[in-house]
């Protein structure tokens, strides 16, 4: 029952969004609220609905007693990388990247789809979808909005190059297997790369397809000197807060962020929080180019609402999750996803991981599947013979269309960011991550060795 019930809140939320009857926000806190009390009222879990608050706010804030881990954290960094991108914006770190791309491709979409992908795959490995769309939106979106071309396409190039990318261990679901199944973490790794490159390929042949329609519809438009200096003027903005003497300052400044981010706890560089990083990271860069209180507070109201927005959806996708994990729903939900499957398909377990990664991985968190569902299903796969690693390594699949998910928070920010309709969204880049799907089975099972 608990199983059924915690559907009913995935379907019910999904049938409100996608048919435009509520808000996200409002479907992720009202539809498992009104769903977990009516299961404490019918008494179909060890909990009455004085709990129902408790888990909300535990998925929240955490409560290690009740075993959720909460979003709060994730609410705080967003809150301070929004707010420190924002500032390099209006700093003018971005410029000159900017110049260079509009120089580059010379009004030609499908050069501009291409950097796009090639700039989104690089900026990815920083293993952060809120970092990957801030740098890339602010690159790219005056382009795109001065030649009239689809937001859709970019914000489908950025979710599917940030879906691979996400794999390095520093992005999350591989931490989480490497903890899950205690499977070695380089093997795992080199395991998974030729998938990778696989899929990274795709994503950029698909900016070539997209290019190419583009290009078609709009034409190569010919930049003259004078329009040149338009764009680059309606892509930098508004100047008056801009430094740009300090652009290497900030450009040294931000790499150093990045390093911390992608390599803390290895190599001897110290582990800090990302949150922290950032917060850091905002005071330097507050205290460089901004020393004034009156342009500090300036920097905070031109970006502190587009923040706002962003943590409302991170803090309504942490009560959904609380009210799941607490009143026991995600695990009933695991169990009967790992026992639908026959056991005459024993035999072939890697690949039914593969495929149930799918589901999994889009309608839970990556903790509730992995750290939750993973286990279960690596010790049906030792029963038929095979090794933690291989159920490892197939259990990443999934995450081609893991981004696609409404509960992963960044997505909201990409939304507000390009302006696309979260539902149509979805439909197209659903549509290409098919193909990231298949080169990650083609790399574990054609390359890796895998048994199929």
């Amino acid at each position: 029952m608990l199983a059924g019930l915690g559907l009913l809140i995935v379907i019910g939320f999904m049938t409100l969004i996608m048919t435009r009857k509520a808000s996200p926000f409002t479907a992720l806190v009202l539809v498992p609220l009104i769903v977990g009390l009516f299961a404490a009222i019918m008494g179909y879990g060890d909990f009455g609905a004085n709990d129902i608050s408790k888990f909300a706010i535990a998925g929240i804030t955490s409560n290690p007693d009740l075993n959720i881990k909460g979003v709060a954290g994730t609410a705080i960094m967003l809150l301070f990388a929004i707010l420190y991108f924002g500032l390099m914006l209006s700093a003018g770190l971005f410029n000159p990247l900017t110049s260079v791309i509009v120089k580059m491709v010379k009004g030609d979409p499908l050069k501009i789809l291409v950097g796009t992908a090639i700039l989104a795959l690089g900026v990815s490995v920083d293993g952060d979808g809120s970092t990957t769309t801030l740098v890339v939106c602010s690159a790219m979106i005056p382009i795109y909005k001065r030649l009239n071309m689809k937001m859709m396409d970019l914000a489908v190039i950025i979710i599917l190059a940030n879906q691979i990318m996400n794999l390095l261990p520093w992005g999350g679901p591989t931490a989480r297997i490497i903890a899950a199944l205690r499977v070695d973490e380089g093997a795992l790794m080199r395991a998974i790369i030729p998938g990778m490159i696989m899929a990274s390929i795709w994503v950029v042949a698909v900016a070539i397809w997209r290019g190419l329609a583009e290009r078609k519809r709009l034409g190569i438009h010919a930049i003259g000197q004078d329009e040149l200096n338009a764009i680059i003027s309606d892509a930098q903005g508004d100047t008056s807060l801009a430094r740009p003497k300090m652009v290497w300052f900030n450009f040294l400044l931000t790499a150093v962020l990045m390093v911390l981010l992608i390599f803390g706890g290895t190599w001897g560089i110290p582990k800090v929080s990302s949150a922290l990083i950032f917060a850091i990271g905002i005071a330097i860069a507050f205290i460089v180019n901004y020393p004034s209180q009156k342009d500090q507070r300036q920097i905070i109201e031109l970006y502190g609402s587009s923040a706002v927005q962003v943590i409302f959806m991170v803090l309504a996708a942490g009560v959904f999750m609380g009210i799941l994990a607490g009143t026991g729903m995600s695990s009933a939900m695991g169990e009967a996803l790992s026992t639908w499957i026959p056991e005459r398909f024993g035999s072939h377990w890697p690949f039914i991981v593969a495929l149930v990664s799918v589901p999994g991985t889009f309608f839970l968190s990556n903790d509730a599947f992995y750290l939750g569902v993973l286990p279960v299903l690596n010790e049906v796969g030792i029963q038929h013979g095979f090794s933690a690693m291989d159920i490892a390594i197939a259990s990443t699949a999934g995450q081609a269309f893991h981004l696609l998910s409404p509960l992963v928070g960044f997505i909201y920010l990409l939304l507000n960011l390009t302006g696309v309709d979260m539902g149509k969204w979805q439909i197209q880049s659903a549509k290409w991550a098919i193909g990231i799907f298949v080169f990650f089975l083609l790399g574990m099972f054609g390359i890796s060795g895998v048994p199929f």
